[in-house]
């Protein structure tokens, strides 16, 4: 694998805290950005600094991918209140939905490459339990492009039922909604059970396997050892237990499946997921046992419009295109653009046409549910892509 300037020059700075100042850390990986990166590119940070100060966000990682070059910016705090911690590149960030694009997605797609199943079989097939006259018809392309039906989530936190009780529930108990497409956590729960009962082991042991370890992304991980605890962003405040999760999966019901589940639970650094972006921009140079880990065909196929026609939603194989309504790509990243967020306030969004990738991370939830980052991630991505713009020109 490319790891996209390893043998490139890797440029750090960290700005020691002091009283009534930020705490910030920079870091350039390749040579694109020269030695006065910091000066040259510091507008890109700057949606994230006022989202800092104006108190929407506690503190947060950003980063932007571009040909072999990586470059991070760290500011602010990964805990606030009596246990303050600084955040650092470095941050383990709880990623919630975007383990249904890291994780989820490529293993299934992986598979279907193989022709250990095909998109539009039903997945009944893998599933058996799903065995109502409804539920049977669904498919795998129907999951992934959120086309199955399905209800948005439901709370089987609070019923604490085990995986089987909740396959039994979707197979024979969960109402259907017409064709429409509906972002639903629970069509992906049922691919990652799809993953795990095809490669024969659990969706964390085989993220670990066919994608951390190929691409190098040495910090991802689910359920993270509690001697991360240090390394981890908190995200919300919880009364029962008298402080904020960490390390501890925010989603409640990837919470009650253990911590592992095809739709949340993986937590990540920034410079890994821009590792894992490579694999969308560059397959050829992500490889796995001596191919890539996805074909082209196969990454181009994710990133088309799914759907029967009938809705207007834009929507590839579990990515959101560009002018879908929960697209935040903002105004300058091409048609061509894709990405996820997630609901702790993380994001990927990728623009082939540029070959640039950019990575938000933050705690969003640690002052409150209510935050909202639409601002903050359509600025970031416009200021992100000027930046490349400028580079290109240069």
């Amino acid at each position: 694998m490319n790891s996209g300037g390893r043998s490139a020059a890797r440029i750090s700075y960290m700005k020691k805290h002091d009283p009534g100042e930020r705490y910030e850390e920079w870091e350039a990986l390749g040579t694109a950005w020269g030695p006065d990166y910091r000066e040259r590119f510091r507008g890109i940070w700057q949606p994230l600094r006022d989202a800092v100060q104006e108190g929407l966000i506690p503190g947060g990682v950003a980063g932007i991918r571009y040909k072999e070059g990586c470059l991070y910016y760290a500011v602010g705090l990964a805990e606030a209140g009596e246990k303050e911690r600084h955040t650092g590149i470095h941050t383990l960030y709880d990623c919630a939905s975007l383990t249904k694009v890291t994780v989820t997605l490529p293993l299934i797609l992986m598979l279907w490459e193989q022709g250990k199943l095909d998109l539009d079989d039903r997945a009944s097939i893998y599933i058996p339990e799903l065995n109502s006259p409804e539920s049977s018809r669904i498919t795998v392309r129907q999951l992934l492009s959120h086309t199955a039906g399905l209800p948005p989530t439901w709370n089987f936190h609070c019923s604490s039922w085990n995986l089987e009780q909740i396959l039994h529930f979707l197979g024979n108990k969960v109402e259907f909604s017409g064709p429409e497409t509906v972002y639903s956590d629970l069509g992906f729960i049922l691919l990652g059970v799809i993953a795990e009962r095809l490669l024969g082991t659990s969706i964390n042991e085989a993220a670990r396997m066919y994608l951390f370890s190929p691409l190098e992304m040495k910090e991802s991980c689910f359920c993270p050892s509690p001697d991360l605890r240090f390394r981890i962003a908190s995200t919300e405040w919880n009364e029962k237990l008298g402080g904020f999760w960490t390390g501890i999966v925010h989603d409640e019901n990837a919470r009650a499946l253990g911590g592992i589940s095809g739709h949340a639970g993986l937590f990540a650094t920034c410079p890994d997921l821009l590792k894992y972006a490579q694999l969308w921009l560059e397959p050829e140079q992500t490889q796995f046992e001596g191919k890539p880990i996805l074909s082209r065909f196969v990454i181009n196929e994710a990133q088309k419009r799914q759907g029967n026609g009938l809705d207007p939603a834009n929507r590839g194989l579990g990515w959101v295109l560009k002018g879908n309504r929960y697209d935040v790509s903002g105004s300058r990243l091409s048609d061509l653009s894709f990405g996820h967020t997630g609901f702790t306030g993380t994001s990927l969004y990728m623009d082939p046409q540029r070959g640039m990738a950019a990575v938000l991370m933050t705690n969003r939830v640690h002052f409150g549910r209510q935050q909202d980052l639409t601002g903050l991630r359509t600025t970031f991505h416009d200021a992100a892509a000027e930046a490349v713009d400028h580079l290109t020109k240069e």
